[in-house]
């Protein structure tokens, strides 16, 4: 039985439907034709804006900033994604003496700005505890904190979203609760929780551009230093550096698509029909009750087979 959450528009409501999609994207359209209108009115893609990107130096330091820039985002992901294991399994612990101070910790770490984390890493410790924390990991040890506590909240989220009988049939094979985590729960949770996880990486990529506050060269603290200087490009070094962005977030986006329908595809084996889910479902009836039927006669002189 299949319902709508919503009444089938009618004609007018159709015809309304596609006049403001229409005033919407004319309205788009105009207010693009606009900023690129200015742009040329100011001269913007005139060549002598663009001068500075004719030199080889300057793309090699681009290339510099931007391994920076993914060296930071990679060990700070990899470290983000184990930290949010260890906290949502903390979370969802049975012991209390586990369970609230995971959850202290977690919504401490989610609620300090990343920037906050940086500077009194970069600039508290050293007064704190007398000692100095190069910029590359205090970028890695800020994302790591943040987006760890969010993905946290995304993996509790997802289990906790799961059936009860998930659990319950691990708890009913024999399974410890590490075995149900493990093996049905979590696996489960991630897939289900894919893209809000994706969306998260990609904020931990463009968070990266923080590091720029505590001196770290990644890609904005580059473009920096190509605008520092009175008539240097500065919507040009924006145009460029904010491009190079969108194409590492579009990458990720596109890899992390792709593993979502690596893991969403159901297996193939070659030989087999395709199950049917009643067929199994009534087979599997039909056994157990010849097997309860059977279990009182079941005493050494059955002809059945063991």
């Amino acid at each position: 039985m299949s319902s709508v959450l919503y009444d089938v528009p009618g004609p007018r409501a159709i015809a309304r439907n596609r006049f403001l999609a229409v005033i919407t994207i004319a309205v788009v359209v105009i207010a693009i034709g606009f900023v690129v209108y200015r742009l040329i009115e100011t001269g913007q893609f005139t060549a002598t804006k663009w001068y500075v990107f004719s030199f080889s130096n300057v793309w090699m330091g681009i290339l510099k900033a931007l391994g920076n820039t993914l060296a930071a985002f990679a060990l700070a992901a990899v470290l983000s994604i184990v930290l949010g294991f260890v906290l949502a399994i903390g979370r969802l612990s049975d012991h209390a003496w586990v369970r609230i101070p995971v959850t202290v910790i977690t919504e401490l770490f989610r609620a300090v700005p990343v920037l906050v984390f940086m500077m009194l890493l970069y600039y508290g410790l050293p007064v704190i505890v007398d000692f100095k924390v190069d910029p590359y990991w205090a970028v890695v040890l800020a994302l790591m904190a943040y987006n760890g506590s969010v993905l946290a909240e995304v993996l509790r989220a997802g289990v906790e979203s799961l059936p009860r009988g998930q659990k319950e049939a691990g708890y009913a094979i024999g399974l410890r609760k590490s075995g149900v985590m493990r093996l049905i729960l979590m696996p489960q949770a991630i897939r289900a929780m894919l893209p809000v996880i994706v969306a998260q990486l990609v904020v931990t990529m463009k968070d990266t551009a923080l590091g720029f506050i505590i001196t770290y060269p990644e890609l904005l603290y580059y473009a920096k230093q190509l605008t520092s200087q009175q008539g240097r490009p500065i919507l040009q070094s924006a145009f460029v550096i904010g491009g190079i962005y969108i194409i590492m977030c579009l990458i990720l986006s596109g890899i992390a698509k792709w593993v979502e329908i690596r893991t969403r595809r159901s297996p193939k084996v070659t030989g087999l029909t395709p199950a049917n889910p009643a067929a199994d479902d009534e087979s599997t009836l039909t056994e157990a009750i010849a097997m309860q039927k059977g279990a009182g006669r079941f005493d050494g002189t059955s002809t059945g087979g063991v």
